[in-house]
């Protein structure tokens, strides 16, 4: 697998109270931020990492934690992951917001987001 980049991504019980704890009281500064106002995702820096703030977690969900990783092609590592028996959780589709997304499962359950920005997306254009 080629792994471009990746992130830890948290669904907390209370969004609010944990951006103001990883922000405040932590002190993490902020990569950025995205959606609506009134449920905002934000990304932190986290040393040769990010974290991700997003969503919202429930008591169903185990430790309401999974890793992003980017790759070059989801549909490729979906067919190659289920070959070698990988749970896959919700096949690679389009999110609302432009990246496509494939959910697998590690051995424990825990969720892994396999994540493709398409070559028309904003995260691949030149922002300067």
């Amino acid at each position: 697998m080629d792994v471009l980049s990746s992130r830890v991504l948290l669904r907390p019980r209370d969004p609010a109270r944990s951006r103001r704890f990883y922000a405040e009281t932590l002190g993490l500064a902020v990569y950025r931020e995205f959606g609506p106002p009134e449920h905002p995702g934000t990304v932190f820096f986290l040393g040769q990492g990010l974290l991700e703030l997003s969503g919202q977690g429930d008591e169903g969900e185990i430790g309401g934690v999974s890793l992003w990783l980017q790759v070059r092609d989801v549909a490729a590592e979906e067919t190659r992951l289920r070959q070698a028996g990988v749970e896959v959780l919700r096949e690679a589709r389009r999110e609302p917001w432009g990246l496509v997304e494939l959910w697998i499962a590690d051995p424990d359950g825990h969720r892994l987001v396999l994540v493709e920005v398409p070559p028309e997306h904003p995260l691949r254009r030149d922002h300067r």
